[in-house]
């Protein structure tokens, strides 16, 4: 595959990043298999995949836009707009924290194909454990919850930056074992990945931005436009499903797709 122009591979990482984002399958480890495949796997490939999770996030904002748009025009009026943002940044911070100090680390040792595969199986029997005591819940919305669930939800986030757990797995089976509903859970994923992948892809900007030059910009284009789009429809399709199924399929998925890794590697 690595016989593709760059643009078709944009293309194809675009779709591989919108349609893994938000599902608990780990859209870092989904990215890094597809990034070895098809030749992304140097420092600028690596932060190329980083960065066009950007278009995934201005999905989230353009399907929640009203509420977005709510956020910023009661940021300095409405107390309820201004606490939501406060669980939104408190449920930040640990994540931020932790990659700061361990990010380097982890994209050294962690970014490969038998680290992920072992990271999808792993995750995978914590979301069938997970589903099968999950009966009831406490919080039925977002805007229900307290400053405690959106802390522990930070931290079950923690676990995400390691490749093959999943940011939106960790977010939202945390959010889960909080006392959340599968909606809640799962729309408070979206909501983190706002400030998340900001920062991430902010931070890979600032230390590798020099390392793309005008002609790379078309890349990153299609790369952003095509993970918008496929992202949109993963987004209003998730909503949908979890509204009447579990995860489990999903935690099947990781298993298989890990055990293939595995086997390959071997």
């Amino acid at each position: 595959m690595q016989e593709l122009g760059p643009l078709i591979k944009a293309a194809i990482l675009g779709i591989v990043e919108g349609l893994t984002e938000f599902l608990p399958i780990s859209s870092t480890g989904h990215l890094i298999l597809a990034g070895e495949l098809l030749g992304f796997n140097d420092e600028k490939g690596k932060a190329f995949l980083i960065m066009i999770q950007t278009g995934a996030m201005l999905a989230v904002m353009w399907q929640y836009r009203a509420r977005f748009w709510g956020l910023t025009t009661g940021l300095f009026t409405r107390r309820e707009d201004q606490i939501f943002i406060g669980k939104l940044f408190v449920a930040f911070l640990p994540a931020a924290i932790v990659g700061l100090l361990f990010g380097g680390l982890i994209k050294a040792h962690l970014f490969g194909s038998v680290p992920v595969a072992l990271a999808l199986i792993a995750g995978a029997f914590v979301i069938l454990a997970v589903e099968r005591f999950y009966k009831s819940w406490r919080v039925e919305s977002v805007d229900a919850m307290t400053w405690r669930d959106a802390f522990l939800v930070g931290v079950a986030q923690c676990f995400a930056l390691i490749p093959g757990v999943s940011r939106a797995g960790a977010t939202i089976i945390g959010g889960m074992l909080c006392g959340l509903s599968r909606k809640a859970a799962t729309e408070f994923s979206f909501f983190l990945a706002v400030p998340t992948l900001i920062a991430a892809g902010g931070y890979d900007l600032a230390k590798l931005g020099g390392e793309f030059s005008i002609a790379d910009l078309e890349i990153l284009a299609v790369g952003l436009v095509v993970s918008f789009i496929s992202a949109l429809i993963c987004i209003r399709w998730l909503l949908r499903y979890v509204a009447s199924h579990t995860f489990n399929v999903f935690a099947w998925y990781r298993i298989v797709l890990g055990a293939i890794i595995l086997i390959v590697m071997w």
